[in-house]
């Protein structure tokens, strides 16, 4: 493709930390890397890197739209990397293994479930009643309602699992690491346990914009018999997360104009299900990270031993 394509689609902006929590610890993706520090059973934090691939970090990275159908690729890809990684780590010293084929069967299963659970279901919810529903547009607005609902109450059930509390917490950490690095103080647990649990640049978030967004799109579609509009919501899927991915970012970027940050309010709220404060020793693991991602990238350092544990 030419390169005048890329410059016209494509803009220079600065790079933006972000990662997800893993079991046991926290996993950041750099320019260069993903870091993952994980704490282990002997209580000490282990701490590693994987190049990126050149998928993940080439010029289709910054194209417009683009880059959302391949930011969900790489959250799931590096996302499952990253769970396998640290489910090993966590559990090197159980006589029980959580195995690759058990963590990708997990991953399978909860994108099945997600598409089915937020996808389909509210499809069928709605369709009970068209009958009674006097027109096509309500209809689709209707059916997006149920959605959002259908993700909170999931978002509010598995945050009384005591595995998922952790996990949560990890999130949280990440998200103070972050903030503390992005306003420019030093990356120490007296320090970034100031900053909130909330990121302008969650996936929470975005996962509110795509629910939004959703409605939008089914409307243009009207109301198609039952096996299409099933078939549209699986395959639109794409679409929609590119479209959203652009808004997330956009609201990011622009979040100190007041009208732009009441937008935000909503995911920024929902964030509140799905972080919780951290223990200052989840802090230091959110540190770890976030520094070795930095580290990798020719910037601030952080000491290690030989092992790669602190």
């Amino acid at each position: 493709m030419p390169p005048l394509f890329f410059k016209l689609m494509t803009k220079e902006k600065p790079f933006y930390y972000g990662g997800q929590a893993v079991m046991g610890g926290v996993m950041i993706r750099g320019r260069t890397s993903t870091a993952i520090a994980v704490r282990k059973p002997d209580g000490s934090i282990h701490i590693s890197s994987r190049p990126l691939s050149t998928l993940f970090k080439g010029k289709w990275r910054e194209l417009l739209f683009i880059r959302g159908i391949i930011v969900l690729i790489e959250t799931i890809a590096l996302g499952t990397g990253a769970l396998m990684y640290s489910a090993q780590i966590t559990t090197e010293d159980e006589k029980e293994k959580i195995t690759p084929a058990m963590i990708w069967g997990s991953v399978i299963l909860g994108i099945l479930l997600a598409v089915v659970l937020f996808f389909v279901l509210p499809l069928l919810a709605v369709r009970v009643f068209d009958a009674l529903i006097s027109s096509a547009f309500l209809s689709n607005i209707i059916e997006g309602l149920i959605r959002i609902v259908f993700f909170v109450l999931y978002l509010a059930i598995i945050g009384r699992m005591a595995e998922i509390k952790e996990i949560f917490a990890y999130h949280g950490a990440e998200h103070m690491s972050v903030n503390a690095y992005e306003a420019g103080v030093p990356l120490r647990i007296v320090s970034v346990k100031n900053y909130s649990t909330a990121h302008t640049r969650c996936g929470t978030s975005f996962l509110l914009v795509v629910l939004v967004i959703s409605i939008v799109v089914f409307a243009l579609l009207g109301r198609p018999p039952l096996w299409i509009s099933i078939i549209s919501r699986i395959l639109l899927i794409p679409v929609i997360a590119a479209i959203s991915y652009e808004i997330i970012r956009f609201e990011a970027a622009h979040s100190r104009n007041k009208l732009v940050y009441l937008l935000l309010i909503p995911g920024l709220w929902l964030q509140s299900m799905t972080t919780r404060k951290p223990e200052d020793s989840q802090v230091e693991v959110a540190i770890a990270s976030l520094s070795k991602a930095l580290e990798d990238d020719g910037l601030k350092p952080l000491p290690q031993t030989s092992d790669g544990t602190l």
